[in-house]
């Protein structure tokens, strides 16, 4: 008699008749289903399974559900958020995770003086260069940690490039950071406010008040630092270079910049304004 056995352990073989009454199908039935091709459906998820698997790993395995779903709509394929993490989680497609907090900053008790909060927790300027954010965090390599001390020197250095990079006129820009020894020190404060930038500062202990640079650094650690573990403060400084300029601004999208890049949401707002001229 006729079996059909494939996928059953050793050994284990039973009549087509025998479990199509036990299914309550017909043979013929059983047989136009078997003989049948995949589903449109089917076939349709298969084709968006490689679209998100390309769009994980082209992202490096940074990108969320919703995220992937952005790529998706960018290149004109329309599908919904609960599909994308459907397929998602049957391909193993999965993002990357937060590490816990270290802190690297600590209170200087003498230092609090003349320092005030300018920003009061609301990360929305009414233009580019209007709030800078500034936070430190550690890397480690084989060779050791990326630099070999945390002195105010660090930030000095962070803030020359900004104000080279960048040129806000004078009293334009605000610089606020936690509390931390490096950004209350006189030298940091004088170098911002020689070139114009006015410091601000949140309270002691509170990360809320510093959510913006909070954020990005819990973004790079989930996304670059905890990936890897380089050879030497060179190549750490090469990848964290890459990942800022040339991923984090130009690709990676954000929601509250309307699903673009920094670089193309700052674009989008210059052409706006030249418009409205």
């Amino acid at each position: 008699m006729e079996t059909e056995n494939e996928g059953l352990p050793r050994g284990v073989r039973f009549p087509v008749d025998f479990m199509c009454r036990m299914l309550g199908v017909s043979r013929a039935g059983y047989y136009a289903w078997r003989n049948r091709g995949p589903s449109a459906h089917a076939v349709r998820d298969a084709e968006l399974t490689e679209k998100i698997r390309e769009v994980d790993e082209e992202h490096k395995h940074r990108c969320g559900i919703e995220r992937i779903l952005w790529e998706l709509q960018e290149d004109g394929l329309r599908t919904s958020q609960r599909r994308v993490r459907r397929l998602a989680r049957a391909a193993g497609v999965e993002c990357v995770h937060p590490r816990p907090y270290v802190r690297t900053t600590l209170p200087d008790a003498q230092a609090r003086e003349g320092l005030a909060d300018l920003v009061d927790r609301d990360f929305r300027p009414a233009a580019p260069d209007q709030l800078w954010v500034g936070d430190i965090t550690y890397i480690h390599t084989f060779s050791g940690m990326v630099t070999d001390h945390m002195r105010a020197d660090l930030v000095l250095d962070a803030l020359d490039m900004a104000l080279a990079a960048r040129r806000p006129g004078i009293g334009e820009a605000v610089m606020h950071t936690d509390r931390g020894t490096q950004y209350t020190s006189h030298a940091f404060r004088d170098r911002c406010l020689a070139n114009g930038v006015i410091p601000s500062v949140g309270r002691t202990g509170t990360c809320y008040d510093n959510a913006a640079a909070e954020s990005f650094n819990a973004t790079i650690k989930k996304e670059l630092i905890h990936q890897h573990l380089w050879l030497d403060a060179e190549e750490a400084r090469s990848a964290v270079f890459d990942y800022i300029e040339r991923y984090y601004n130009r690709v990676r999208k954000q929601r509250r910049l309307g699903k673009l890049s920094p670089v193309r949401f700052e674009s989008s707002i210059y052409i706006s304004d030249a418009n409205a001229a």
